[in-house]
């Protein structure tokens, strides 16, 4: 058995990790020379993977890395992990199917084939098995293995990483489910296999559509609680004590990733083109969508308490990644809150020891370095987009004049600091 994983970002690079420690020979396959350059050096890509464990795997010899789709050839096991984004609000699957385009020139009888790129329900025995019949003349089931196994990386998550996270796989035929869960019993600690492709695409969008309804209901609740005087973060941890019936979600100042804000738009799109609306899905895109508004707002409103005016104001935004203790920026709502404060004519900077650069609209805006007096001297305003535990609070809460805290991160808030 040999592995081809295909796009070794954030998903493919922690299965290259997995099947190398599995004693399996792998090629590592990426279009980006850059990104292959930094592998290839033994320096990760991303933040799941450590540069030490990725130096340990290429040591093994058992690991190579390549953007020539001829390197394919003698793998058996295909791993498709591509991403998968939306181009004007609807799906874009061209990188799968440029995937898909290498994996059917090096098919044979008998291999198998994974997609692990989140999409939406019959993309797998559709989009995938007919492109590859359409080259090779191989019929899924037939002369080859096919499979949908979900991707479920959560980055940042110390307690669950690829190895003990249960791994979904759906095949186009049984004998098709039980190749694909044999592969990965090899990786992972367990398998839950369902009966076709189509179910395991939807427990994969139906998990991220279940967090994005209800973070669009925290977020909301966030908007009216504030009006009626209740302090939202402690609500909900009044209603976590229940033991059944009630999981916490919290809101904040908009939802990122390539989960969240992606996931339940395939979804809603795939429902579309049966003639019908996910309403739902639609209503809480509409929510999370509005909350970086709702925060420039809030500072807009804090400035104006203090006779200032948001043009010409010095605005620092405090984390811009899209979650704490990584340093991912995809989709992150950093983006749309700091366009609108440009747009507005406030001087913008911002502070994330996770983060090199942070561009907006081709501009890259200025860093801070640190919360000490002197680096915040000229601020106006600070916001806490996203508490990295390395930032520091007390520094923020000492010497910024005014802070908006849209993630409830600081506890006890003294009369210049603001919750969302």
């Amino acid at each position: 058995m040999k592995v081809a994983v295909l796009g070794l970002g954030y998903v493919g690079l922690p299965v290259v990790l997995a099947a190398v420690e599995a004693g399996l020979p792998v090629v590592g396959f990426d279009v980006s020379a850059e990104r292959l350059a930094t592998l290839e050096l033994g320096r990760s890509a991303v933040d799941t993977v450590a540069d030490d464990s990725l130096r340990r795997a290429i040591d093994t010899g058992r690991l190579t890395f390549t953007n020539d789709p001829a390197d394919l050839a003698d793998a058996t096991v295909y791993v498709i992990c591509v991403p998968t984004p939306l181009r004007d609000k609807l799906p874009d699957l061209s990188m799968v199917r440029s995937a898909v385009g290498f994996v059917a020139h090096a098919l044979r009888l008998g291999d198998l084939v994974s997609l692990e790129s989140t999409t939406y329900p019959g993309t797998t025995d559709g989009l995938v098995a007919e492109q590859i019949e359409q080259i090779s003349s191989l019929v899924a089931g037939r002369d080859y293995h096919l499979v949908f196994s979900p991707e479920r990386i959560d980055p940042g998550n110390h307690d669950f990483g690829f190895g003990n996270t249960p791994k979904i796989v759906g095949g186009v035929t049984e004998k098709c489910t039980e190749t694909g869960a044999a592969f990965y019993r090899r990786l992972v600690e367990r398998v839950v296999t369902v009966s076709s492709p189509r179910v395991a695409e939807t427990a994969k969008l139906l998990e991220n559509t279940f967090r994005h309804v209800n973070i669009a209901l925290a977020n909301e609740m966030a908007v009216f609680c504030r009006e009626l005087g209740i302090d939202l973060h402690e609500a909900i941890r009044a209603a976590a004590t229940k033991p059944f019936g009630f999981m916490p979600f919290y809101p904040g100042p908009g939802v990122g990733g390539h989960c969240i804000p992606i996931d339940p738009a395939y979804f809603s799109w795939r429902v579309r083109q049966l003639g019908l609306s996910f309403r739902f899905v639609e209503l809480a895109t509409e929510i999370n969508d509005r909350m970086p508004p709702y925060v420039a707002s809030r500072v807009v409103e804090m400035l104006n308490a203090v006779r200032k005016p948001l043009n010409g104001a010095s605005v620092i935004l405090i984390g811009v990644a899209y979650k704490a203790e990584i340093g991912d920026l995809r989709e992150s709502p950093a983006f749309p809150l700091a366009r609108r404060l440009l747009l507005a004519g406030a001087r913008v900077c911002w502070h994330d020891p996770h983060i090199p650069e942070f561009t907006v609209d081709g501009q890259p805006l200025p860093e801070v370095k640190s919360l000490d007096a002197d680096s915040l001297s000229g601020v106006d305003l600070a916001i806490l987009h996203t508490p990295h535990s390395c930032i520091d609070l007390d520094g923020l809460v000492r010497n910024a004049p005014l802070v908006l805290d849209t993630r409830g991160a600081i506890k006890a808030r003294p009369s210049h600091v603001h919750a969302l």
